[in-house]
């Protein structure tokens, strides 16, 4: 489970301290890359700006995606990574504290995993991040990644 990277997209100090946590806490030992704004992620994911060179073979198992992000909100990353062969596979859970409805109609509208509001309370955000990592790190069996042109 070690080789199976997490692509948290979250731009929240408070926010990213708690999923790590709760990863740890739940002995999620896998690699976690943080981008903390849309255009990180973007870079992650396509090997641009402060990422190129990455290895592109080397793609998340799972993205976590938060939808109020600076610079390229998640719902645009969403369609973009959806858009591209070379990411349109990949599992993206809406890890997010909105409430709207609007934007649970959007990001299943662009081909979201899964829509997870953030629970207020600890125990809850665990139990929630648990089972997020038994589904789609253990459980979930994933598509072949797509090999570059």
């Amino acid at each position: 489970m070690t080789n199976k990277i997490i692509l948290l997209v979250e731009d929240n100090p408070d926010d990213e301290a708690l999923t790590l946590r709760a990863l740890t806490q739940n002995k999620i030992v896998n690699e976690v890359v943080v981008a903390r704004d849309g255009a990180e992620a973007l870079d992650y994911l396509f090997a641009t700006g402060a990422y190129a060179g990455r290895d592109l073979t080397a793609m998340p198992q799972l993205i976590l995606l938060d939808l109020k992000l600076p610079k390229i909100d998640g719902l645009e990353v969403l369609q973009l990574l959806r858009a591209d062969p070379r990411t349109r596979l990949l599992p993206v859970v809406i890890l997010t504290s909105s409430r709207e409805d609007r934007d649970v109609v959007e990001s299943y509208r662009h081909c979201a995993n899964s829509y997870i509001r953030k629970p207020v309370d600890f125990a809850q955000f665990i139990e929630a991040v648990r089972q997020l990592g038994l589904y789609w790190l253990v459980l979930n069996e994933p598509a072949p990644v797509p090999r570059s042109a």
